[in-house]
């Protein structure tokens, strides 16, 4: 199956994405990631109101195979997360960049700097045929 990693979005290595909107970014899972864990059963995210950091823990991901870490991709407070995960968590596995697959979304404390440390789709597609 040949996985999707749109151009507009930027990628953490640890396979979270990020898609920026003026001061607001929204966050969520690649499909690579959401590929290798198989079916999603359970899905822990931040409350509304809870800062993130970037690359520090923001809650976690179980399926059949595994259980994972979610790390953020950008330093923010939530503002809104995917309350719909918490009742169907294979959301994520059916539509991982679209309006229903997505995790949370965070008003950034730094629009400037806020894509510093992250990878252009490119790069992350680059580092995923190497495997690095």
């Amino acid at each position: 199956m040949e996985l999707e990693h749109p151009d507009d979005l930027y990628y953490l290595d640890s396979h979270e994405y990020v898609r920026f909107d003026g001061e607001t970014a929204t966050v969520g899972l690649s499909a690579f990631a959401v590929d290798e864990l198989g079916d999603i059963v359970f899905v822990e995210l931040p409350e509304e109101g809870d800062k993130v950091e970037f690359e520090q823990s923001m809650g976690a991901v179980e399926s059949v195979k595994a259980a994972s870490d979610l790390y953020s991709p950008v330093t923010g407070t939530v503002i809104e997360k995917n309350t719909a995960l918490e009742d169907q968590p294979e959301l994520l596995n059916q539509d991982p960049y679209g309006e229903e697959g997505w995790l949370i979304k965070v008003r950034l404390d730094d629009v400037e700097d806020a894509k510093e440390g992250l990878m252009a789709a490119g790069d992350y597609r680059a580092t995923l045929e190497t495997g690095d």
